[in-house]
């Protein structure tokens, strides 16, 4: 028996994606959802796998992010979640479908996430923005009931607004964008 044979191959794709998420902290709920795998056998694959690098990747606990103010909390936020929109409907992440976890197409959807996620912290290093805030995203903008992607008013930048704005979405670089927040 080889492991390469196709019985195995979405196994051991569920498996990579696993350890992927593991390798960005990914909490154990977020990676159950996407890949199928059981909460044992997350935990069992991180004590195997990273068990020596477990001082530099730490395991997070409790609920994952829920709150959509995040990405709307300061300019710096704004702008990040801003880039990160972009890659994610880049690449094809938002929208994002409900797909059973473990299937090929969430698995597929999870690859893209990470290539997505890769993109974003290669341009932006010392983003703030962390990999479950990144799921969380993709999924607030594949609803839409509170955040939704435009472009700015003034000079038609790529920004991420509150689904329910009270004015048109400005970047905050267009001159006056400031006054209008409240001078964040």
């Amino acid at each position: 028996m080889r492991i390469s044979d196709d019985r195995y191959h979405r196994e051991r794709l569920r498996m990579e994606l696993a350890l992927r998420f593991l390798r960005y902290e990914a909490r154990t709920q977020t990676i159950r959802a996407w890949t199928g795998l059981s909460d044992d056998r997350i935990r069992k694959l991180y004590r195997s796998y990273l068990g020596e690098a477990q001082r530099l990747l730490p395991r997070h606990r409790g609920k994952s992010p829920h709150q959509t103010a995040y990405f709307t909390r300061s300019l710096r936020l704004e702008e990040e979640s801003a880039y990160l929109a972009s890659v994610l409907s880049l690449l094809g992440v938002v929208p994002l479908t409900v797909e059973a976890p473990g299937s090929a197409a969430a698995l597929a959807r999870g690859e893209l996430l990470c290539q997505a996620f890769e993109a974003y912290r290669a341009f932006l290093p010392a983003a703030q923005i962390s990999f479950e805030h990144a799921v969380f995203l993709a999924a607030a903008l594949s609803r839409g009931e509170e955040l939704r992607t435009g472009s700015c008013s003034r000079c038609g930048s790529f920004i991420v607004t509150e689904r329910i704005a009270l004015r048109g979405g400005r970047c905050h670089r267009c001159p006056g964008a400031q006054e209008s927040r409240g001078k964040n």
